[in-house]
């Protein structure tokens, strides 16, 4: 059984960066689809950026897109989301999960992980 653990959660003052690892126990990142979300307080889980196995494609929500960088290191069974130019809306449980097919909705996600919070202060 694949089980997933999200690290490097933290505070951070506006336009600061943090970097978020997701390592894996029970499978290889190039296995599986993979991805990350986050959940605010009062709100939805909501897609952020995910990662295909194989060829490493990836894809972003646009809220993100050009602040954000998914990678993954398979050779320390790790994903990564480098999280650059962050703003309070950004402020957020991130989660990382194993894809069921190539999807945005938190639905097609298993094994999740129990998330890293990450706070952006004005």
């Amino acid at each position: 059984q694949v089980q997933l653990a999200e690290s490097g959660g933290g505070v951070v003052q506006a336009g600061g960066s943090l970097r978020l690892s997701c390592t894996a126990l029970g499978h290889t990142f190039n296995t599986y689809d993979m991805g990350w979300f986050r959940q605010a307080p009062g709100l939805e889980r909501e897609f952020v950026a995910r990662i295909a196995s194989g060829n490493g494609q990836t894809y972003y929500a646009d809220s993100v897109k050009d602040r954000l960088i998914i990678s993954r290191d398979p050779a320390e069974n790790t994903m990564y989301l480098q999280m650059n130019n962050l703003t309070t809306k950004d402020t957020a449980t991130y989660f990382c999960a194993k894809a069921q097919q190539w999807s945005g909705r938190a639905s097609d996600y298993v094994s999740w992980g129990q998330g890293a919070q990450d706070t952006v202060s004005s």
